[in-house]
């Protein structure tokens, strides 16, 4: 079970437990989002719809959970059900939850985390004539599109011929004022400087790593941080440890073995690593949801530093035979190269297999 299919498992929950009469709610959420647990939590998966059901609802939050998790623990593929703290459901899932992770993303590939939950809707974007304008709203249109969005884009001016050449924007945005009622304009802190000098990659990084309101770095003095092969630059970062799986890969071939999604042997430092891929799909989500491309920048910093240590343990050392421990870290190293992938190439950023 993905996160993706246990939001919609725990909101099927909530409407039969309304259409039972349990609870009073005449406006259900949208979408339930799970996450990895925060302190005090436990199991797979956490869940605060309990607390946000509970006022509408007209019962305390406790309440609200126990009534879903009794709905919850009666759902195949679901072990156990906690609550914790004011009203937190803690989900653990049946059996061995982090191969079934590796599985679905490797199943999913670089759409893993995609999802239809805005299909239907047409969100309208506007961005000045302006370099970090018109890449911010092609990323945010980007990430809207995986979530089953058509996103409407318009633009003040023309983009200019060198921002469709070596930034990537796309020619044919029509021009428009954005002054429609659904319209997003978006008007992050202009760029200081022309990005094009640093290719498509280092400038679209540059521009959406930094907030939209905070002012990106780049000028003299900055652009040699953004261009450098070293791990104070965060993209280099990102794109090395994606590197690194694909060349696991390639060596595990040449010493006989492949990849097999599997539970991982203990000991093993996974437990800050492995809540970091389930929860890309909410990254994905929020970075649609609050049009900020950098909440998913962020993220991918942080999967590839957290799966820098993991690297050294993926091969077998002299004379080793490859075990099943060795072919289920290499399918996780793999699992994680993808989720590095599909995030940069939402970001509108090439994900090379060498560097």
């Amino acid at each position: 079970m993905t996160p993706v299919e246990l939001s919609r498992t725990v909101l099927h929950a909530v409407r039969r437990a309304v259409d039972a009469g349990e609870l009073a709610v005449t406006v259900l959420p949208e979408r339930v989002v799970v996450a990895p647990p925060g302190p005090g939590g436990c199991g797979d998966y956490a869940t605060n719809v309990a607390l946000q059901l509970a006022r509408p609802a007209g019962q305390p939050a406790p309440r609200v959970a126990e009534l879903l998790r009794t709905r919850l623990l009666r759902t195949d593929g679901i072990s156990d059900v906690v609550v914790t703290g004011p009203g937190f459901l803690n989900i653990s899932l049946d059996g061995d939850a982090d191969g079934r992770l590796v599985r679905d993303i490797l199943r999913a590939g670089p759409r893993y985390g995609h999802t239809d939950d805005l299909a239907g809707q047409a969100p309208e974007l506007h961005a000045a004539h302006d370099a970090r304008a018109v890449v911010l709203m092609d990323a945010i249109a980007r990430v809207l599109r995986s979530q089953g969005a058509r996103p409407r884009l318009t633009c003040a001016h023309p983009p200019e011929d060198a921002w469709v050449r070596i930034l990537g924007i796309p020619s044919d945005i029509p021009v428009g004022t954005g002054t429609g009622t659904r319209s997003d304009t978006l008007r992050p802190v202009p760029a200081p400087a022309d990005p094009t000098p640093l290719g498509r990659d280092a400038a679209r990084w540059a521009l959406l790593h930094p907030a939209p309101h905070d002012r990106p770095h780049l000028g003299p003095g900055h652009d040699d941080e953004h261009l450098a092969q070293r791990e104070t630059n965060p993209l280099f970062r990102v794109r090395y440890a994606h590197a690194r799986t694909r060349a696991l890969l390639r060596n595990a071939a040449d010493l006989g073995f492949t990849p097999e999604p599997g539970p991982l042997t203990s000991g093993e430092d996974t437990q800050g690593f492995l809540p970091l891929l389930a929860d890309h799909p909410r990254v994905l989500a929020a970075t649609a949801a609050h049009r900020a491309p950098d909440r998913l920048a962020r993220h991918l910093v942080a999967v590839a530093d957290a799966l820098a240590p993991l690297l050294s343990s993926v091969l077998p050392l002299g004379d080793e035979k490859p075990s099943a421990a060795h072919r289920s870290r290499l399918a996780l190293a793999e699992a994680a190269g993808t989720v590095l992938a599909g995030g940069l190439t939402l970001l509108g950023i090439d994900a090379p297999d060498h560097l």
